[in-house]
């Protein structure tokens, strides 16, 4: 008789949802107990898990000494690679990666339109009633089909940027950590992102970041934090970039050096940006960066998608068929490179 796995799950799903994850073998014996702290977790139900499907909390080894995989509900994991348990010989880790993808690069093509379009200026006209004699010049847009979009990380969320960017004729340049190899085996989403990397022009090394930035009109900042990343964008690259340029970030809190960039916004060095993610969140009120007036705040919330869950369940799957297949599960965690 094949023995039985146990999973862990912790986010809250809907019925149908859990429904096709059981689907995927009579094995799999599922608890579903919502977490958003380790107590909230009895510690008599970790002896036996196999597999912990978690979005907030991850068990210490001792506790749960049975387990084999956690897949992660999000794509961003950085507070959890020190966790001891990710050290285990026998353990291995996924990320979401994929997931989020085509909410976020939405997202990154909304804020490329708007920066580009002075619809900050529009919507600050029109507040204050005014109808500017000088409309000509100063809404002429910076147009996506002439324009150079940088891409700092072609992962998941980079490629659907690049495949969105496809219908306006925009150049694509991107960095990659491993530039040599311009295809990604990692999770998409099918019809989806850039597999082959078919849709960048030029693809640059990491260390050749300060090359690409001179050339964009455009560039958008998605890159995991690491500590290869941790602060990335400073004055240096920052100076790199033309003065007519717009910045979007979409990663994570810490890899823009905030007050390098209030430093060029002050001084014109770019000519504007739209910011998702912050190294303090909540953005404190006394922050300069909420002063700007070709600035766009939005409170990380990029990925926020009333389909995240029903992309996360298929991917975790895909991925549960992989494992039971004895294969790795897609967007496996290297946790020498921190992703």
């Amino acid at each position: 008789m094949t023995s039985s796995i146990k999973v862990l799950i912790t986010v809250q799903f809907s019925a149908e949802l859990l429904d096709q994850i059981e689907a995927v073998s009579p094995r799999l014996v599922i608890t579903t107990l919502e977490a958003k702290k380790m107590e909230d977790i009895p510690e008599e139900v970790w002896q036996d898990i196999e597999i912990l499907y978690t979005h907030k909390i991850v068990p210490t080894p001792d506790l749960a000494p049975n387990l084999k995989w956690i897949q992660f509900h999000r794509a961003g994991n950085e507070r959890f690679m020190d966790a001891p348990i990710l050290d285990k010989p026998d353990l291995i880790a996924s990320s979401m990666s994929g997931a989020s993808a085509p909410q976020v690069a939405e997202y990154v093509l909304e804020m490329t339109l708007a920066l580009g379009h002075r619809l900050p200026d529009i919507i600050d006209h029109q507040k204050r009633a005014e109808w500017p004699a000088d409309r000509g010049d100063i809404y002429s847009p910076v147009e996506l089909n002439q324009s150079t979009i940088g891409i700092v990380g072609y992962g998941s969320i980079g490629r659907e940027v690049a495949h969105l960017l496809q219908a306006f004729g925009a150049t694509v340049l991107a960095t990659k950590y491993d530039a040599k190899y311009p295809a990604d085996p990692g999770y998409m989403i099918e019809g989806s992102g850039d597999p082959e990397g078919d849709y960048v022009h030029r693809l640059y090394p990491a260390q050749a970041l300060n090359s690409m930035l001179k050339k964009c009109d455009f560039v958008v900042v998605c890159v995991p934090l690491t500590q290869d990343t941790k602060n990335l964008i400073g004055i240096e690259q920052l100076s790199a970039m033309k003065s007519t340029a717009f910045l979007i970030d979409v990663s994570r809190g810490g890899i823009i050096e905030h007050a390098d960039l209030i430093v060029a916004l002050e001084e014109g060095q770019i000519d504007g940006a739209a910011l998702d993610v912050y190294p303090e969140e909540p953005l404190p009120e006394d922050n300069p960066i909420w002063k700007f007036p070709n600035v766009i705040l939005t409170p990380h919330i990029a990925g926020v998608s009333r389909y995240y869950n029903q992309r996360a369940v298929a991917l975790f799957v895909e991925n549960l068929s992989r494992y039971l297949e004895g294969h790795n599960p897609l967007n496996l965690i290297d946790l020498q490179r921190g992703y």
